[in-house]
């Protein structure tokens, strides 16, 4: 899983699979979701996302993998 985020356009991304889109639905203004060939959620895009959700804060718990952080 990977999460990214672009300042110049507000948007987030998040990549839940390393398998390619498909197909995209737009299930709330600016809220993307994102499914491969089979139906499976591979992402998620979140435009405008600062008005919609905390960015200062990210909180990862109980997850059983490491923790990779690149500045950007």
């Amino acid at each position: 899983m990977k999460t990214n985020y672009f300042p110049d356009t507000g948007s987030l991304n998040i990549d839940l699979s390393e398998q390619p889109s498909a197909d995209s639905r737009e299930i709330s203004e600016g809220v993307v979701l994102d499914y491969d060939a089979s139906g499976q959620l591979v992402g998620i895009d979140i435009d405008n996302a600062s008005a919609k959700v905390d960015l200062h804060r990210f909180v990862v718990s109980k997850i059983p993998a490491s923790v990779e952080t690149i500045a950007g």
